[in-house]
């Protein structure tokens, strides 16, 4: 169980502020790659919740392997998006 799911037990429904990663994999002919999430019915970026400990580029990384089993070269960190436009719900 993750650190997210733990404190998801704990508190149940309530709003949950969680920081992560979406990564931007890019091949030579400069195509995007999308992941097709089970979860949500969506196509969308590989990513997902930061572990207590973890930079936002290690978190990108790990996701990226764990989701796609690709393993990440070069990681840099792009943009930063917050707010009510971005707020999410699972």
């Amino acid at each position: 169980m993750d650190y997210v799911q733990r404190i998801r037990k704990r508190i149940g429904t309530q709003p949950l502020v969680v920081a992560g990663a979406t990564v931007l994999v890019q091949n030579e002919q400069g195509e995007l790659l999308f992941q097709y999430r089970k979860d949500t019915k969506e196509w969308g970026l590989p990513g997902g919740a930061m572990e207590p400990g973890e930079t936002l580029e290690q978190t990108a990384v790990r996701e990226l392997k764990e989701e796609t089993g690709l393993i990440a070269g070069h990681v840099r960190q792009v943009a930063t998006y917050s707010g009510e436009d971005f707020f999410y719900r699972f």
